[in-house]
């Protein structure tokens, strides 16, 4: 038995009606802990969530209509967030955001290290996941391997300087004998 979504203080939520059934036992359970808007995010899954594909997310990059994924394999998967309703409260300013728009932000998400507390606020704004098709799938396993191929670039970039300071430095000590 089925019953439409659980309106738990979904004032500052963009969630289709429509887009979570809860289970009545389930409801029953947790309506005691339903107490925030996180209660709703983290019982959407994958199945519920719409899909959007990269040209379609690639249209929303404006102050106006920002949209950006993040999201990879080791966390859930690609996310969509439509983010343009924070872009003034983020702390790095709205710039940073905008640089991302109609991306994927999923790197430079992770490379700063957000906080718990920012993830939190991140599930505030997600609307979707990102429809992985073939040529998806072929783009990301190229840009992976790019990335693999240049940080093994740099790893010998740095023996290749090591091995010339040490060369330096032999030779200024034999210049000293």
């Amino acid at each position: 038995f089925l019953i439409p979504l659980l309106y738990c203080s979904l004032s500052k939520l963009d969630i289709p009606s429509d887009a979570i059934l809860l289970n009545l036992n389930f409801i029953n359970n947790a309506l005691p802990t339903c107490t925030n808007n996180s209660f709703l995010i983290d019982i959407m899954t994958d199945e519920s969530l719409k899909e959007h594909t990269v040209d379609e997310i690639s249209k929303h990059n404006t102050e106006g209509d920002c949209w950006c994924i993040i999201g990879n394999a080791s966390n859930g998967g690609p996310k969509v967030y439509d983010i343009t309703k924070y872009l003034d409260d983020h702390p790095g300013g709205a710039e940073v955001l905008l640089d991302l728009a109609g991306q994927d932000a999923d790197e430079f998400f992770e490379d700063i290290g957000h906080s718990s507390d920012a993830r939190d606020e991140l599930k505030r704004y997600l609307i979707g996941a990102l429809k992985i098709d073939e040529a998806e799938l072929a783009r990301r396993a190229a840009a992976a391997e790019a990335k693999a191929k240049k940080e093994a670039e740099g790893g010998s970039n740095l023996v290749f300087i090591l091995i010339a300071i040490l060369a330096i430095a032999f030779g200024y000590y034999k210049t000293q004998m």
